[in-house]
């Protein structure tokens, strides 16, 4: 196992979450000098007090802030002052109470979501701060991208190491497929599930482009960002494909064994027009490259469906 790892005292946040439990998981394989993985129940991000307490007595060196509260367009547009407030709470204080703790290192995941409604594809590190975000996730991804300003800030005054990550949309095996809050590959791959051979109904027009990566890619390239990764600059980590929505559909319709019609419902959103990622920074700063295909990928997450949907 790496040196780095053997000597470090790790915080994760969100280690219960779809992300957080691939990241527990490799982890554990690294096997760092002790690991540490509240769920809320235990530690309410929220509350200040036992944040402090807790890094008082858990004395981490290395925080990865994975925690969020999250979902997708339809959860965006019902919940967006929550999905505001409490992403910046948590991310704010988490921040401050590791700078006062000492805390040597701390890794905050952003989102793609705070990139503007028209950035040029593919979204470069640098268009961060060229316009406003697409209106539908710009409280969620404004309240992410704070974190950015006061990691940034906090080095400057402080010498504070923080670093940020903005990963493309992820999927994978253990996703949430609730069809209230669940990301676009989970919603579909259940509507197709459980269609049988009626028609279903999709959100918006098919146009919109997403670029997706592999849940463990994603923990890899984090972990990767943690142990090589010491710079203000914030950085991209995808896949570098981008599809439509209408050909992700055909693509899960296939893989699922769809035999029925879907038709696009033109009066829900279809959220921002195109993402796509420039990723050569993670590669140039930690080399960090993405290696499961979206082929290898989809049938993973299919399969997994449908061995666990009960």
């Amino acid at each position: 196992m790496s040196a780095f790892w053997q000597s470090r005292r790790v915080l994760l946040t969100g280690g219960g979450g779809f992300l957080g439990g691939y990241l527990r998981e490799q982890l554990e394989i690294l096997e760092p000098e002790a690991l540490f993985a509240p769920r809320s129940a235990a530690l309410d991000l929220r509350d200040a007090r036992a944040v402090a307490e807790f890094l008082r007595e858990s004395r981490p060196s290395l925080i990865i802030h994975a925690a969020a509260v999250v979902g997708g367009i339809g959860a965006n547009r019902a919940h967006p002052g929550r999905f505001f407030y409490e992403n910046a709470l948590i991310g704010i204080q988490l921040i401050e109470a590791a700078r006062l703790a000492g805390v040597e290192k701390f890794v905050c995941l952003g989102t793609v979501c705070a990139y503007p409604k028209s950035t040029p594809i593919p979204f470069h590190e640098d268009d961060l701060w060229n316009g406003y975000p697409e209106a539908t996730n710009a409280p969620y991804g404004l309240a992410k991208k704070m974190l950015l300003v006061q990691l940034q800030a906090y080095r400057q005054e402080y010498g504070f190491n923080g670093v940020y990550l903005l990963p493309a949309n992820l999927y994978g095996p253990r996703d949430h497929f609730d069809l209230e809050t669940s990301h676009v590959i989970p919603a579909m791959i259940r509507k197709f599930a459980e269609a049988g051979g009626s028609t279903v109904r999709l959100w918006g027009d098919g146009t919109p482009t997403r670029e997706f990566l592999y849940v463990e890619d994603a923990a890899a390239g984090i972990l990767d960002a943690a142990e090589r990764y010491d710079s203000s600059d914030p950085v991209n980590l995808g896949s570098g494909l981008e599809m439509t929505i209408g050909a992700l559909a055909d693509q899960i319709g296939a893989a699922m064994g769809y035999r029925g019609r879907f038709v696009w419902d033109a009066s829900k959103p279809n959220g921002q027009p195109r993402r796509a990622l420039e990723v050569s920074r993670a590669r140039e700063r930690f080399g960090w490259t993405a290696k499961v295909s979206f082929d290898e990928g989809l049938q993973h997450t299919i399969r997994w469906w449908k061995e666990n949907r009960t």
